[in-house]
């Protein structure tokens, strides 16, 4: 069995894409078993390759549960082999959650052949890469695993693609929402853009989760939009997927949404403070995504600072969007 920790949120799993796919490739004929929260479990689906979950959020679990705690992701699996199969020990596990010593030890505790994670001697390992506080998300992981001699594409972030169910295509996706507060665009500026977008012709939508759902309804109330246009805390992970999957547009912060529409090279414009886009942005090479981040304006919201997000004007994101749909038509008249 190989057991890769990654017990963060929909964004951290996006960016830990070709890492996961680089340990199925490395290990074809092992059960690949991702740690990782119950409900992005419709994610871990789209990303392919996982053969099951093991629930786990975040890093406050004394130990592992037990086989009644472990989430079968292969339905062909009968009750009795599944039991069989749950009891095999660990041959690799892969952290692929942090630096340690609290995620190294949790693995540890599992007692794998073999751990791969960064160097930690707080934890007791030295064998490994060393960690970069600099390093972008999706290249720090596949830097892990080559260090253990095994290739990881960071360009490979591309995800399935769901069925469209009941979501409409074809709209443009605000997510003016963000767990955290310094990222958020003020909700002013998101109901200006979205007036704006509704008059050039986008057909305005509003997600987040239920407790933004209230600022949302403010926002679209603001902009002129139905509430109908307001979606937040209406759609569960999957439905947001595939929502994103067929979208025109998506302008968010950075956040998993932004991460969504890059695995689904779906166009986006990503407002970025105080965290830099070098850390966490959607890769260059993709033409279809723009991103902006105060901190590189002058005065004082240089380097990123807690209100940094707020210096994106709204001429700035009507640019961004433009430039993003003119790399959309460029791409289908080549595709053409």
């Amino acid at each position: 069995m190989i057991l890769a920790l990654r017990a963060l949120g929909v964004g951290d799993l996006a960016t830990a894409v070709p890492a996961l796919r680089a340990l199925r490739a490395a290990y074809p004929d092992r059960e690949l078993v991702l740690a990782a929260p119950a409900w992005l479990g419709p994610l871990v689906e789209l990303v392919g390759g996982v053969d099951r979950l093991l629930p786990t959020d975040g890093l406050d679990r004394p130990a592992w549960p037990d086989r009644q705690g472990w989430v079968d992701r292969q339905d062909r699996v009968d009750r009795r082999d599944r039991a069989d199969r749950l009891a095999e020990p660990v041959e690799v596990a892969v952290n692929l959650h942090g630096r340690g010593p609290e995620s190294h030890r949790l693995l540890a505790a599992t007692r794998p052949a073999r751990l791969f994670a960064f160097a930690n001697t707080e934890a007791g390992h030295g064998d490994g890469p060393d960690w970069d506080d600099d390093e972008h998300e999706v290249p720090r992981w596949c830097r892990l695993l080559r260090g253990y001699g095994i290739v990881a594409d960071p360009a490979d972030l591309d995800l399935r693609r769901p069925a469209p169910g009941t979501m409409p295509g074809g709209v443009t996706v605000l997510h003016p929402g963000s767990k955290v507060p310094a990222k958020r665009w003020p909700a002013g500026r998101y109901a200006a853009l979205a007036r704006e977008l509704a008059a050039r012709g986008h057909r305005v939508v509003l997600t987040g989760s239920p407790p933004e759902r209230a600022g949302a309804l403010r926002i679209a109330y603001a902009a002129g939009l139905p509430a109908t246009a307001v979606l937040a805390g209406r759609t569960d992970l999957a439905q947001l997927a595939a929502l994103v999957a067929q979208a025109r547009l998506v302008v968010s912060g950075d956040t998993g949404v932004a991460h969504l529409a890059t695995g689904y090279r779906t166009a986006s414009v990503v407002l970025f403070g105080p965290i830099p886009p070098s850390r966490w942005g959607p890769p260059p090479e993709r033409r279809r995504h723009r991103v902006l981040w105060a901190g590189s304006a002058p005065g004082p919201v240089r380097g990123g600072s807690p209100v940094a997000v707020a210096a994106i004007g709204v001429d700035e994101v009507l640019t961004a969007v433009g430039e993003v749909e003119r790399a959309v038509r460029r791409d289908r008249a080549v595709a053409a």
